[in-house]
């Protein structure tokens, strides 16, 4: 509730994306996934698709740590592949939606009965001091471009908190969204059918629900351009005319103006050297990298570098 303290009362007003994802939330996004302009999703699965073979048979894990699992759609191309060796795994897939968990879990399970699921209810973002350090190495997944949700500080300080606790037998694989041009970003965030739209909005739904607001989400417009000096999209949220808001459990009555915004969502572009770069600084280097041919996305597996030390703050 503090980040909303801090991010709605005075403008510039903003909200981290994880107010996105209740259960409607999730199944929007999974919506969006399957839009034709949306082509993360698309592309990382099918970079999936063609590598998890060769990725699980040179890591081995037996244990895969997700950060951000949503309904685990694309992992499962890794759980195949180690289904393939007929080794045992455990899953550990950690999310801030409870139900969303449960019903993945449950799927997995059904799925691949050999599969052990431990299910893991938080918010990464706020540290991984909690999180188990499962032993016999571990894969740590962090997959559909999310760390481009995260200003550079805060990217820099959840991999170098990662790099931390990884052992030399663990490996990180992240998907990262690369610059493209600003035509195809543009229409990834805002599809012609409007799901986006939805998914933008429904995330006062659920401050309205979590945190006794009146929110009236039809009165926000759906907005999102891409920042080139920063190479990244930005989503928010626009007052179509002047309103207040009572939320109740900040004690507090936003005042809006017409036109006025809320940043919702930023989603970072990267470059192989600038992605390089940030995982170097945060103590990681990069072992193999897989890309398409158009170079729309990057599939990376990373290593802990051994002069690892504490994490940034």
């Amino acid at each position: 509730m503090e980040d909303a303290r801090v991010g709605l009362l005075e403008p510039p007003r903003r909200l981290p994306p994880k107010y996105f994802y209740d259960a409607r939330g999730s199944a929007l996004f999974d919506r969006i996934c399957d839009t034709e302009e949306y082509y993360p999703t698309r592309t990382e699965n099918a970079l999936l698709a063609r590598h998890a073979g060769e990725i699980m048979g040179h890591i081995r894990p037996r244990h895969i740590l997700e950060l951000g699992s949503g309904t685990s759609r694309k992992t499962r191309h890794l759980l195949r592949a180690r289904e393939a060796r007929e080794c045992g795994t455990v899953y550990w897939p950690f999310d801030v939606c409870r139900e969303v968990l449960e019903e993945t879990g449950e799927s997995l399970v059904e799925e691949f009965p050999w599969l052990e699921v431990n299910p893991l209810l938080g918010d990464y973002s706020a540290g991984l001091a909690h999180l188990p350090r499962p032993a016999d190495g571990c894969l740590y997944a962090f997959l559909g471009g999310t760390l481009g949700n995260f200003e550079e500080p805060e990217a820099l300080k959840l991999l170098s908190e990662l790099a931390f606790r990884m052992s030399p037998a663990d490996r990180l694989l992240l998907g990262v969204d690369r610059v493209k041009p600003t035509s195809v970003l543009q229409a990834a965030y805002d599809d012609s059918q409007g799901v986006t739209a939805a998914f933008n909005r429904n995330l006062l739904h659920v401050l309205n629900r979590e945190l006794e607001a009146d929110f009236e989400p039809e009165a926000f417009a759906h907005r999102s351009l891409y920042n080139e000096a920063a190479a990244r999209i930005e989503m928010y949220l626009v007052a179509e005319a002047p309103q207040q808001v009572r939320v109740g459990r900040l004690e507090a009555t936003l005042r809006f103006d017409a036109g006025e915004t809320i940043l919702t969502e930023i989603s970072r572009k990267f470059t192989e050297a600038s992605v390089t770069r940030l995982l170097a600084r945060a103590g990681l280097a990069i072992e193999r990298h897989y890309a398409p041919d158009n170079q729309y996305f990057s599939l990376l597996t990373a290593v802990p570098q051994p002069d690892v030390h504490d994490p940034v703050i």
